[in-house]
């Protein structure tokens, strides 16, 4: 049988350098979901230290899809991290000084680019790092030590520093179905009697399972 979401350390090898990261997840401000996996060769619960500038009076969420593959040293750089880029000095006073914080404009705003999001089954290789507010759609791929600074397309292959298109898995045709079909949502028993087709090259018999 195919491990429960709740399962911690799913491999059938016994070995705990993998688990299903929502179990460790303490923050509620990252979210993620069901069989999403990380794999640490230290530490699994290294993760959280690696979602960085995250505070939570900022209200900016960190949120990881279903079916994910995470590897080693992945970082998710967040709102907290921005600084003033237009004043004179980007140094933060306000935040050492009750005296400096109230000279502050009252209506002023830093940078925020929102929630940093990851769609249903993405591969992210090893660490690789995302600034904030970066949005990536379901079935991407970002390769090994990519910087990803701006949003990533379905089933798209990105890498680079700054990580840039290298090409599209599919065709349009075929990812437009593949995002209709959307086999991350099926019941884990249909998944589990289906993985023949799910890591085939049959749409048709793909399609047929979904109707």
């Amino acid at each position: 049988m195919f491990p429960t979401p709740e399962t911690l350390y799913p491999l059938i090898f016994g070995m705990e350098r993998t688990c299903f990261l929502k179990n460790i997840i303490t923050k509620p401000n990252i979210i993620v979901g069901d069989y999403t996996y990380y794999d640490d060769e230290t530490d699994v619960h290294n993760f959280e230290k690696h979602v960085l500038y995250h505070y939570e009076f900022l209200g900016d969420k960190l949120i990881i899809g279903k079916f994910c593959q995470i590897a080693s040293d992945v970082k998710f750089l967040m709102n907290g991290m921005f600084h003033m880029m237009d004043a004179f000095s980007t140094y933060p006073f306000m935040i050492f000084s009750k005296e400096c914080q109230e000279k502050y404009p009252k209506d002023m705003q830093l940078p925020f680019k929102g929630d940093t999001v990851i769609g249903n089954d993405v591969w992210i290789g090893y660490n690789v790092t995302f600034m904030p507010g970066v949005k990536v759609a379901d079935g991407a791929i970002i390769g090994t030590n990519s910087l990803v600074t701006k949003n990533v397309g379905p089933y798209e292959v990105w890498g680079g520093n700054p990580a840039k298109l290298i090409r599209k898995r599919f065709s349009d045709d075929v990812i437009e179905c593949l995002e209709q079909i959307q086999w991350w949502n099926w019941d884990i028993k249909k998944i589990e009697e289906n993985v023949d087709t799910l890591i085939g090259k049959d749409l048709e018999k793909l399609r047929k399972l979904a109707n």
